[in-house]
């Protein structure tokens, strides 16, 4: 027997445009869309639902839920800095009902099946939302990488430079060869975390040595713009040579690599790019001395930096936003001394994103259908998710959020330091209803 629950309102936004009414019918047994309505349906309209699954929503946003597609959680391996339990309510919380896990920081890494399996295992029974994986390239586990994609990840990452943990160094060129000839004639995507150590980049570090530790400004000289325009300059002569295979940059924060994103798309390789919420909020002089919670890899760049990337966002060059999420346990965060240099490099933002992003877009005139389009739809897609997440429509997982716009909140100490800078008149995510498979295990996405 089929369990009807209705949702109606005024500005339903459906992943394809703006807000308009709409009703969407939605079958709990299954947690799919059955239909969506392009009007306000009254009660009478559907007799056979109950009254306590009709929910109208009035002038409130209904939203799909948020697919943040980097996520690190860590778990097994390093719980102590996140796992699937807190990490997955804390997504929750902010209307991400799918979230695609990173195949570092957990121990073991996410580069064979086996490892794949162990995560799966540890992640059985804990989610409050749809997780879904990502597999790992590093030395020498090429021929790991076809099993993994059967065994169901949504693409792979890969580091050109060193990630900070030992159990996932990073890859250089020849490896890359040899992981994309494995590749190139499936339909995965490559990720690449984008910045490549040179000679002129090592002396630009060098020169940091020096400098006060506490200061930002140190932190950010010793991670040049120049790291990332190399990487990306590797990254798209090796796209001519493997036209067909699908590459994604992660975490984008240096404009000075806009020009070589815009030629490759122009030369129509198959190249996508995200940026991060805290890139797009974040400027580098305004972060205090001894704040090494500011503290992520690549950095927070200045002002005009963070506009520049408002624009490529605005005009397509940049595809979507997401939260790299790589929380620690604080001792690693060195908040005791404020030693910006040796601090683990990770802004925690998940399940604040949304907030975040709509306070930053709202001041720019953008409005709700563009985040959604960058939070939902071009995230789904990323990760292969598209025609299941991403979108309300017949046929999609019954992934929904209410969502007040208009709604303050003030995020506090213990819960993120980050938003306590940047929530002052930010709107709140009002996750009343996400509809559909409730608590839910990963095996539901991958």
């Amino acid at each position: 027997m089929t369990i009807k629950r209705v949702f109606t309102g005024r500005n339903v936004v459906l992943g394809d445009g703006q807000p308009q009414t709409a009703t969407v019918i939605v079958d709990v047994t299954e947690g799919k869309i059955l239909d969506v309505l392009n009007t306000v349906s009254v009660r009478s309209d559907l007799p056979e639902v109950r009254d306590d699954d009709w929910i109208d929503v009035g002038d409130k946003y209904l939203l799909p839920g948020i697919v943040d597609a980097h996520v690190h959680l860590n778990e097994p391996g390093r719980t102590d800095w996140e796992g699937f339990w807190t990490g997955t309510r804390a997504a929750a919380s902010g209307g991400v009902t799918t979230l695609v896990d990173m195949p570092l920081n957990s121990i073991p890494p996410t580069t064979t099946v086996a490892n794949l399996e162990e995560k799966r295992s540890a992640a059985r029974g804990q989610c409050w939302t749809d997780v879904a994986f990502w597999g790992g390239v590093i030395p020498k586990n090429q021929a790991h990488l076809r099993p993994l994609v059967d065994a169901g990840v949504r693409g792979f990452k890969c580091f050109l430079i060193e990630s900070g943990v030992d159990e996932f160094p990073c890859v250089t060129e020849h490896d890359l060869r040899l992981a994309m000839d494995e590749l190139t004639n499936t339909s995965t995507v490559l990720c690449f975390h984008a910045e490549l150590d040179t000679a002129r980049t090592t002396s630009a570090a060098a020169a940091a040595d020096g400098a006060d530790p506490t200061l930002y400004s140190t932190f950010l000289a010793s991670r040049p713009q120049q790291l990332e325009v190399d990487a990306i300059a590797l990254i798209a002569a090796l796209h001519k040579q493997y036209p067909s295979l699908r590459l994604h940059i992660v975490h984008l924060s240096a404009s000075a690599a806009l020009p070589l994103v815009r030629a490759a798309k122009a030369a129509g390789l198959p190249l996508t790019v995200e940026t991060c919420f805290h890139y797009l909020a974040l400027a580098a002089q305004h972060v205090p001395p001894g704040r090494p919670e500011f503290k992520c890899c690549p950095p927070v760049r200045d002002a005009a930096n963070r506009e520049a990337l408002w624009g490529a966002l605005l005009d397509g060059t940049v595809d979507c936003v997401v939260s790299d999420h790589s929380p620690c346990v604080a001792a690693l965060k060195r908040l005791d001394d404020g030693d910006v240099m040796q601090a683990w490099g990770g802004i925690s933002t998940l399940g604040l994103g949304l907030s975040v992003l709509w306070t930053e877009a709202r001041r720019r005139g953008v409005g709700i259908g563009r985040v959604v389009d960058w939070l939902c739809v071009r995230t789904a897609r990323h990760a292969g998710l598209e025609g299941r997440k991403g979108k309300i429509q017949a046929g999609y997982d019954a992934d929904l959020v209410v969502w007040d716009p208009d709604a303050e909140t003030q995020v506090r100490g213990s819960e993120d330091v980050l938003c306590a800078q940047l929530g002052r008149g930010a709107s709140v995510l009002m996750p009343l209803l996400m509809c559909g498979r409730g608590r839910v295990g990963h095996e539901g996405v991958a």
